[in-house]
């Protein structure tokens, strides 16, 4: 029985590695054992498992979602000249994978409902801020100069973006999508243009999973995985995580010390097993968590969850006003809580060269201010959940709100 004054964690790791422990400290004994430390059959058991779970045909391991995303970008042939549209709402890992891959990051605005973005005003960024340069069939940023080459759709909180009208739009300006999958593993979309349900990293040319030990699915260390199903990306995905080998000592390109230890790969593949059931876990958590908001009729509003998505819910974000007072109230409630992203990235001192201004983006902006992530793991309780929500509704009030959801 959980005592009324128990701490409720944002995050709880430490119950799934004591209940995984034996198994997980068999890959380390193998590792030890076999001196199987980089490369070999642990790696290549998980990318095979990884692959199925994603339904793509290429999954290739590497040292973090960073390197994911740079990597997929380089292979992908973007690079120094180009702009890449994608998100502010979002970990700065997005857009210094960009930056480090030559590339320079541009903003689209994100739909009020899901935070993700929103496809509406990327047409609108590509029919009214660019410029269409016929003779060398390049879409031209008009705030940069930049060739428009590439589009980063970051699933956020683990919910898929609108992918189809992104994917549309990007045939119709021959515009590489690589999918930030990193707080996506297992999430799902219905694509009508498809008329099936499609996995997170398998709409895109690629997809970047991040394995950090936070994530849905998560490594005892850094860890990431690239997804495809063209061969020559994987191939070149390959080479450039190691050192730009096709064979050991024989080099076709520059590359990066980016490689997946095979200690996580084996840790990884322990937990894959049980990530669908994990992943239920927080679905069945999420749905309580709007059950029992709807009950208090506190002024919270909930992220929307359209008919065409399956989220696995990462994290559960809801918007309150003066969110930094409910933060801290709920903090003397001992309840653990997150804000992801109080600075959108366009305002970050990072990006102050990118001339950005403050109002350019101001769904992103007003969600930035307002959004508050609470506690979400597999193993939360119904109690500690009611626990959450009447400390929240006692400090905030009544009269809630709710994002609409929105029909296939």
């Amino acid at each position: 029985m959980m005592k009324m004054d128990e701490a409720i964690p944002f995050l709880d790791l430490i119950t799934p590695h004591r209940e995984l422990e034996s198994e997980l400290l068999a890959v380390v004994q193998q590792a030890f054992r076999t001196a199987g430390f980089i490369g070999g059959r642990m790696l290549e058991a998980f990318e095979q498992d990884y692959a199925r779970f994603c339904h793509v045909d290429y999954c290739v391991g590497v040292n973090s979602g960073t390197d994911a995303l740079r990597f997929a970008l380089i292979a992908a042939g973007i690079g120094p000249g180009d702009a890449v549209l994608t998100v502010a709402n979002t970990f700065i890992a997005t857009t210094e994978a960009i930056s480090q891959a030559g590339a320079l990051p541009e903003f689209i605005d994100v739909d009020p409902q899901t935070y993700n973005m929103d496809a509406g005003k990327l047409q609108e960024y590509l029919e009214q801020r660019c410029t269409l340069d016929g003779s060398a069939g390049k879409l031209i940023s008009r705030r940069t100069g930049k060739r428009v080459a590439a589009i980063i759709p970051v699933h956020l909180y683990g919910q898929m973006v609108d992918m189809d009208p992104i994917l549309d739009l990007a045939e119709r300006y021959n515009l590489v999508v690589i999918e930030d999958a990193c707080q996506a593993h297992g999430a799902e979309y219905f694509s009508k243009k498809q008329n099936r349900w499609c996995s997170a990293g398998s709409m895109g040319v690629a997809g970047a999973f991040s394995f950090y030990p936070g994530k849905n699915l998560g490594a005892c260390g850094e860890a990431g995985a690239v997804t495809t199903n063209d061969e020559t990306l994987a191939r070149k995905i390959r080479m450039i995580r190691d050192h730009g080998q096709a064979e050991k000592y024989y080099h076709d390109i520059e590359g990066y010390n980016g490689r997946l230890d095979s200690i996580q790969a084996g840790i990884l593949g322990v937990k894959l097993t049980h990530l669908e059931h994990w992943n239920a876990s927080r679905v069945e958590a999420a749905k309580r968590y709007g059950q029992l908001f709807v009950a208090t009729g506190a002024p919270v509003t909930l992220t929307a969850q359209p008919a065409w998505s399956k989220p696995v819910y990462h994290l559960y974000v809801i918007q309150v006003d003066d969110r930094e007072t409910l933060r801290q109230d709920l903090a003397t409630e001992k309840i653990g809580t997150g804000i992801h992203y109080p600075i959108p990235l366009h305002l970050q001192k990072a990006y102050a060269g990118l001339g950005v201004r403050r109002g350019e983006l101001p769904v992103t902006e007003t969600a930035a201010d307002r959004i508050l992530s609470l506690p979400m793991f597999p193993t939360l309780s119904e109690a500690q959940q009611k626990r959450v929500v009447d400390a929240v509704a006692q400090r905030v009030g009544t009269g809630m709100k709710r994002a609409a959801t929105t029909s296939a």
